[in-house]
């Protein structure tokens, strides 16, 4: 089974500290929590609480408080929401946390279902599964299914990795000054 540490230091890669960026539609950010999708998140009133201390924003990484809240908020928002404890391969579950951390976890759901739904050769692998956007028992069995064949593996992951680009395109088509963060978004696909 995939290890959430293993994805959690992956991601952990990607995701920048605190940013408070005009721009970013999530605004106040830390390690990748918006303050505008997540406002009640509690690591808020820590990092406003270390706000007016010396060293501000470095002061946050040796908040052992604030750390441990991170690490706890990807796993119940984005690892367990999507059934990765379940997902056999590590590669898979790295990269739907991936997608679930920069795109929300309802778009990671769909983006793996519909792939799902391609690659089951007409529901002769498994009936098609409703694309709603939460992986259960049924998304992961068949995420497993799919994967058990080093060829399927590599193009289950392809196959998320086009949807992951496509969305990252569409979100920058329909907003020019999401464009500022593309090459980033690119570097995660």
């Amino acid at each position: 089974m995939a290890d959430f540490n293993i994805s959690f230091r992956l991601v952990m890669q990607m995701e920048g500290g605190y940013v408070n960026n005009p721009v970013d539609r999530g605004l106040e950010t830390y390690k990748g929590i918006t303050k505008k999708w997540f406002p009640s998140w509690q690591g808020f009133k820590v990092i406003d609480q270390l706000r007016h201390e010396p060293g501000f924003p470095k002061n946050l990484e040796n908040n052992v408080e604030l750390q441990l809240m991170v690490k706890q908020f990807y796993r119940l928002n984005f690892w367990n929401a999507l059934w990765l404890d379940k997902i056999n391969s590590q590669e898979v579950a790295n990269e739907l946390f991936d997608i679930s951390v920069n795109m929300g976890q309802a778009v990671a759901a769909e983006i793996a279902q519909r792939s799902l739904n391609l690659m089951n050769k007409n529901q002769k692998l498994f009936p098609n599964l409703k694309v709603d956007g939460k992986v259960g028992a049924l998304s992961a069995k068949a995420i497993n299914n799919v994967c058990m064949m080093k060829a399927n593996h590599d193009t289950f992951l392809k196959v998320l990795n086009v949807f992951q680009g496509w969305k990252y395109i569409s979100i920058c088509e329909k907003d020019e000054s999401q464009e500022e963060f593309f090459i980033g978004w690119m570097t995660r696909v």
